[in-house]
């Protein structure tokens, strides 16, 4: 490739997805890729519609006559900190790895090189390190003995977390539970005392630490279809939030924690059912391609024994123990929002699938990203973008005029609940309340009960 002449598509000497190849960590090796990848992606212009990435891109290069190797750090660093990590690009985009191309294209992991070159380079910032944690939050928030769910709502100190964390003023925050999922779970005798079960759950920090009563209703609902679900002690965030901010080392930490308390349960046979979307990937795709070593062997084996906790349900529907006795109904409207992270996992949306189950329903499907991606949403940097990004997804949820909402992403419920006034309800927390006789108001009549 000439200084002057022609950009070649196809993937230079710098191309590397693994961080344990040296040249990942090459900052020249690294600028071949992010120049042909964004000579690519300005020929293309097929995902302008998704975060701010690509308009910023295209209009940088629309300013430098065309010319991508025109752009500056600045500029660069830029389209890199607009990416939020939705994964949508690529799962729309025809030049990837996963569609087989020769072009071998894949711009979220390609940002997310950039980003942990970055973070390696310069460090992080103390308001990313205290988003990169969401269990040390908690652990701090429960030991204010309730007093972070008060001062969150106060305008004082959320204009201090703005100052001193880059937490945005006005951005609705997750209460923090009283006490944990893993604390109820322990109290009800559902932690797993030996590896062997069916199945076993992986809550995720945001169950575990702000809406347990998710995790509750995942429990209620495989015990209505007859799994042997199990809970285990011990788990840690998945670590996206970490990675999301290029902390390798700190990301593959957690894995390596994670993987000990897993692995003797998945080399048992047992399935990992995962409540939320992004750690489901988390585990499946990103475990095997950035950790090292005996763990990325691991991983290899865990990811092969993930679910998505519909997803694994859904499997269940042939057998004689999936259970239709529905009780109650949300009513024949329902919208349903499907988040990014399950889309990029090309598994379908089962939780869709599953509520229909339940008679009279019909979902009406919203496609488009919500936004929230991580801590994305949170930042004083994202607040704004974000909303505006899942503007689409807010009015499609609302024109579908359903009094029940759902998603299978808590966070993606938040932003739902601040942007457009109602907050989506997990598939599994909808079907627990449907097997109930006082779930929903509108009753089932024999007849109707499958």
């Amino acid at each position: 490739m000439s200084e002057t002449g022609h950009i070649s598509y196809q993937p230079t000497d710098g191309l590397s997805y693994d961080p344990t190849e040296e040249k990942y960590w090459d900052s020249g090796a690294l600028q071949k890729e992010i120049t042909r990848a964004f000579e690519i992606c300005h020929g293309c212009r097929m995902c302008f519609k998704y975060c701010d990435s690509f308009p910023l891109l295209f209009k940088f290069v629309d300013e430098a006559s065309g010319d991508v190797r025109k752009l500056s750090a600045d500029q660069v660093d830029e389209v890199v900190d607009a990416c939020f990590q939705c994964k949508l690009c690529e799962v729309q985009c025809p030049y990837t790895p996963n569609d087989n191309h020769e072009f071998l294209l894949d711009f979220p992991k390609l940002m997310h090189r950039y980003t942990a070159q970055r973070a390696q380079r310069v460090g992080l910032k103390l308001g990313e390190k205290m988003l990169a944690d969401p269990d040390r939050s908690a652990r701090l928030a429960r030991a204010s003995l309730g007093m972070a769910n008060v001062m969150n709502r106060v305008g004082l100190h959320r204009w201090f977390m703005e100052k001193m964390l880059g937490i945005h003023r006005d951005k609705l925050l997750p209460d923090f539970a009283s006490t944990t999922f893993e604390k109820w779970a322990a109290r009800e005798g559902r932690i797993a005392r030996e590896a062997g079960h069916e199945a076993i759950l992986f809550q995720t920090c945001y169950v575990q630490n702000n809406e347990p009563q998710i995790g509750r209703d995942t429990v209620e609902v495989m015990e209505k279809n007859g799994v042997d679900l199990k809970c285990v002690a011990g788990l840690q965030c998945c670590g996206m939030p970490r990675w999301e901010k290029g902390d390798l080392e700190a990301l593959r930490k957690q894995a390596k924690h994670n993987l000990d308390v897993l692995m003797p349960h998945v080399d048992a046979g047992s399935k990992v059912l995962v409540v939320n979307p992004t750690c489901s990937m988390m585990m499946r795709r990103e475990y095997p391609e950035l950790l090292d070593g005996a763990d990325r062997e691991r991983a290899l084996r865990l990811s092969a024994a993930v679910a998505d906790t519909s997803e694994f349900l859904w499997s269940l529907r042939q057998e004689e123990r999936f259970n239709t006795d529905f009780q109650s109904s949300p009513g024949d409207k329902v919208s349903y929002h499907a988040p990014c992270h399950l889309r990029a996992q090309r598994v379908g949306f089962k939780g869709r699938d599953l509520l229909r189950k339940i008679p009279g329903v019909k979902p009406a499907t919203v496609m488009e990203c919500c936004g929230h991606d991580g801590t994305y949403a949170m930042t004083v940097d994202g607040f704004e973008p974000s909303a505006r990004i899942g503007k689409k997804a807010f009015d499609e949820m609302k024109e579908q005029q359903a009094e029940i909402w759902a998603t299978d992403c808590p966070l993606a419920a938040l932003q739902f609940q601040q942007h457009a006034g109602v907050k989506p309800m997990h598939p599994m927390s909808i079907l627990a309340r449907a097997y109930r006789p006082d779930g929903f108001p509108k009753p089932l009549a024999p007849k109707e009960q499958s």
